[in-house]
């Protein structure tokens, strides 16, 4: 079972995926206090899961016993493997005194994470006015090589957005040219793929680029992702949770409808029917948008086309704005492969993400979002006063990478570490 430090954890979708391959983690590392009591609620999930009693777990979820209740029940060393800082400089050597306290003897096998990707991202560099050059979060990735110089793990894996493949630094260098080169010093041979989620059993167009580092000198390390492409539609993740409208539904678990399809439970979603979800809410609206709402649902299901800003009536049109993000009010169609990238933005509002059904009305709940990036209906999304937040729930989906294509990666990858080890038992015979 390889061993891994996930950095820049976020919520954890990168490393639910390789959990569920078959990893360990042992340690994870991120800088937004809210995520990282994600993190350590998970990990009691995990803990819990093994051993066979969910039943604090379940409680905790239906607000029966406090956050600090069902701390107190999961091992220090569980709950202490989630590190709370913002990776610099400053900070490397406490870092890795918590990394080392918690590795032991052991070895470090893999690394995963990738870097806020706001300075690498066309869209970021657009909003920015000087297109994010010299941007500190250009250059986290000097950070990552420490790691990499210090723990020399066999592989690692680095996803970020694909505007990292034209980002440029001050100097008019790739910031992509300039990564791999620093890699190479560490030692590691790097390659990379893009991949878009939508080919890995996520029905989302999501692309990202996969750089996986080797270390030493090998052509062939990086391994074949067998492509799963899913025929099932975006509204099969929908159609169990329990019809609402703008301002309704809970966070606390409620029970879902019989679901008949596959999806779910091919996809890990659902571990059984009828099973509870947390943050089934959907967020108020304004009479004027839940209009502008039923006018693109509409639109959608009459003539399956988008309907661009300027084409709203113009008593609806209150933004300055008319020329640039004319798609800013978007259905995610229910009878379509793949859903529109679920980001952060959903955290200020939904209008790029209004669900099929007009008669509910409204934008996506939380669960719907980390539905769409593979969150099994288990996950829960904290805050970091452990009173519930759907806000920091949308922006912690909205900046996870999908679980089925962190699982995808994985589990491909577990195979070179395989291979390794019948390589030392062949040499030992």
């Amino acid at each position: 079972m390889p061993k891994y430090l996930d950095l820049f954890a976020g919520a954890g979708g990168l490393s639910e995926g390789f959990i569920r391959a078959g990893y360990e983690p042992v340690a994870h590392v991120e800088m937004d206090a809210a995520a990282c009591y994600t993190l350590k609620t998970r990990a009691a999930y995990h803990w819990l899961k093994k051993q066979q009693n969910l039943v604090p777990y379940t409680r905790y979820l239906k607000g029966e016993i406090s956050r600090t209740d069902f701390y107190d029940l999961i091992p220090e060393e569980i709950l202490g493997s989630v590190l709370n800082y913002e990776i610099s400089q400053e900070t490397l050597p406490s870092i890795f005194k918590d990394i080392d306290a918690l590795l032991g003897n052991e070895k470090l096998d893999l690394i995963v994470g990738g870097p806020p990707c706001q300075a690498y991202s066309i869209a970021g560099r657009a909003r920015s006015e000087n297109k994010m050059v010299g941007d500190k979060r250009n250059y986290l990735y000097k950070l990552y090589a420490e790691f990499l110089k210090k723990y020399q793990p066999k592989y690692f894996v680095f996803e970020n957005v694909l505007g990292l493949l034209s980002a440029k630094d001050e100097d008019g260098t790739l910031h992509f040219d300039n990564m791999r080169k620093l890699f190479k010093t560490c030692g590691y041979t790097t390659d990379f793929r893009p991949l878009n989620a939508s080919d890995y059993g996520v029905l989302q167009n999501r692309k990202r680029i996969i750089l996986i580092g080797y270390r030493g000198e090998k052509t062939d390390f990086y391994p074949e992702i067998p492509v799963v492409k899913s025929k099932h539609k975006v509204g099969e993740l929908f159609c169990d949770l329990p019809p609402i409208k703008a301002g309704e539904g809970v966070i606390t678990p409620v029970e879902t409808a019989h679901y008949t399809g596959k999806y779910l439970f091919s996809s890990k979603i659902k571990e059984y029917d009828k099973e509870p979800v947390t943050f089934h809410q959907a967020r108020p609206n304004t009479a004027q948008d839940l209009e502008i709402y039923r006018i693109v649902v509409d639109t959608w299901n009459k003539s399956k086309t988008r309907i661009a800003y300027t084409d709203l009536p113009e008593r609806l049109r209150t933004h300055n704005n008319t020329k640039s993000f004319l798609d800013r009010f978007k259905v995610v169609a229910g009878n379509l492969t793949c859903a529109q990238t679920v980001v952060a933005h959903i955290s200020r509002d939904g209008h790029y993400f209004i669900h099929p059904d007009i008669r509910q009305n409204r934008s996506l709940t939380p669960r719907e979002a980390a539905r769409i990036q593979t969150f099994p209906d288990n996950y829960y999304f904290e805050s970091v006063t452990g009173k519930p937040s759907r806000t920091l729930a949308y922006k912690q989906i909205g900046n996870a990478v999908p679980v089925c294509l962190a699982y995808s990666i994985a589990d491909a990858l577990l195979v070179r570490f395989t291979e390794g080890d019948k390589n030392v038992e062949k040499s030992n015979t």
